[in-house]
């Protein structure tokens, strides 16, 4: 299995936040940001990690009020 790579759109202000949640997690995901200007970030996530990293997203735009746009899927 490869690492799945997803590219999102945040708020800006929430970048550090969310990149600092979802590394807490170790070894199920890592952020990197793509442009801190259009606040595009990539995570790249563990091979069957998917469903908990996409589950823990939902979880943060339902319970913490997080504006997260999905861009891309690889």
């Amino acid at each position: 299995m490869e690492t799945v790579k997803r590219v999102l759109r945040v708020d800006r202000t929430e970048i550090n936040y969310l990149r600092t949640t979802l590394e807490s997690y170790d070894g199920m995901a890592l952020v990197r940001t793509i442009d801190p200007y259009e606040a595009r970030i990539e995570i790249m996530i563990s091979p069957g990690c998917e469903d908990m990293i996409s589950n823990l997203l939902d979880s943060l735009i339902k319970t913490e009020g997080l504006d997260i746009n999905t861009i891309s899927v690889n």
